[in-house]
């Protein structure tokens, strides 16, 4: 932690996910399960109390209840030393209204942090998958002096069209001199021109800055009250907005290989691709790093069991990852992501594929290229992903991509 400095995390969580519909059918975007056993907060909660942060509160709205049960059973911190990860929803302190946005969730927020009195307050997305060392962030915004400092990534130029993109003050390489919402030309970097700086949704705030500006933008009519979209302009537009290169933090125990790896999941696609980042030989995202450990919730599971089936045939799985609880018992897996009591029974195949908790594959069956959400149960002989026509009029999600995503507690028939 950065010394004499008292600082303070906000998690912004209160997103809806239409993009990633069905799973937020019954959940909000940063509830949605991810690798198995975690949840797609996990990643930011994990990078700040990695970090040293312990006063953090997560900003609830949309369909919270799984969100908060799992913060309130996940992410328990010792209160002797005013310790805590607390979620918050919209407190309609400002009149009978929910959140019109992330700064107006901070704006009808601002109890929390005067409250705590803060020094540093340090935003972030509930949705994205990456470590960061936030420590190393707060720092170089303290040494900017600066009232905004943004956490970036660096992006293939091609990309800049699917960010928000940090344009630099010539004379300032620290200092942001435009910010620009997915642009489709936009300036490479002095020292790497095939490259942009992309916002990754991640910002320190000096206190009193922070919430002078958001009130500022709650008494705008023309405002979008969006921190990415909104606040952050209005930093740069005073010279007052600094940005923080993510190749410049050293996360503990990274390679070269993970160390710059950030991924928003948002839609159907990168969602899936995230898990295919995780079950490489050599992961582009490596989740066994135990110096920065993703925390999650501690689940009263027995280890996952692989056996074979009745009339003794074995079953393979192959670079795949299986949560505690499931049972794979002559059944054929490969490049797939299995979530907490999988059971995936005799002659069934899932390929390329993400399994939810409880999934059950009954014998015979064929998963692939699929998204399976909870309690889903595919009947012994039926198929997903394979007739993509024939998924679509059994009412399923089908990507332009050709992945097929099927909804909580569905039944799949032959």
């Amino acid at each position: 932690m950065v010394a004499s400095k008292k600082i303070f995390g906000i998690v912004l969580a209160g997103g809806e996910g239409k993009r990633l519909m069905p799973l937020t059918a019954d959940r909000a975007k940063p509830a949605v399960p991810f690798a198995g056993q975690y949840r797609l907060i996990d990643f930011a909660l994990s990078n700040l109390i990695n970090s040293g942060l312990t006063q953090i509160v997560v900003l609830t709205q949309y369909k919270s209840h799984s969100l908060d049960r799992h913060v309130s059973q996940t992410w328990r911190l010792s209160g002797l030393l005013n310790s805590y990860v607390a979620s918050v929803p919209a407190q309609q302190r400002l009149g009978k209204r929910w959140f019109s946005g992330s700064a107006d969730a901070i704006l009808q927020s601002l109890n929390l942090i005067r409250d705590e009195k803060p020094d540093i307050v340090v935003v972030v997305g509930a949705d994205h998958v990456y470590r960061m060392d936030f420590r190393e962030m707060v720092q170089a915004h303290i040494d900017s002096g600066r009232g905004a400092t943004v956490a970036a990534i660096r992006q293939p130029i091609e990309l800049s069209d699917q960010f928000g993109v940090i344009q630099l003050d010539a004379n300032d390489p620290t200092k942001i001199s435009e910010f620009l919402e997915k642009p489709i030309n936009a300036d490479g970097l002095a020292d790497a021109p095939h490259e942009v700086l992309a916002s990754m949704g991640n910002y320190v705030f000096s206190t009193d800055a922070l919430i002078e500006a958001v009130i500022r933008d709650g008494e705008r009519t023309d405002s979008n009250h969006d921190m990415g979209g909104d606040i952050i302009p209005a930093f740069v537009e005073a010279g007052d907005a600094g940005v923080y290169d993510l190749k410049n933090n050293d996360v503990p125990g990274s390679t070269d290989r993970d160390r710059y790896y950030w991924r928003d999941v948002g839609t159907i696609d990168s969602f899936f691709e995230a898990h295919q980042d995780l079950i490489s030989t050599l992961p582009i995202f490596n989740l066994y790093n135990s110096a920065w450990p993703i925390f999650s919730q501690q689940l009263n599971s027995p280890p996952a069991k692989f056996v074979r089936d009745a009339k003794g045939n074995l079953g393979t799985t192959i670079d795949s990852i299986v949560s505690l609880g499931s049972l794979i018992s002559g059944a054929h897996i490969e490049r797939s992501v299995l979530g907490s009591w999988s059971k995936i029974e005799s002659g069934a195949r899932v390929v390329d594929s993400v399994l939810f908790d409880r999934v059950e594959v009954q014998p015979d069956a064929i998963v692939q290229r699929a998204i399976l959400d909870k309690d889903v149960v595919v009947e012994a002989g039926a198929t997903i992903g394979v007739d993509h026509a024939r998924d679509r009029a059994r009412g399923f999600t089908v990507t332009e991509s050709g992945l097929t995503v099927v909804g909580k507690g569905v039944r799949v028939t032959p």
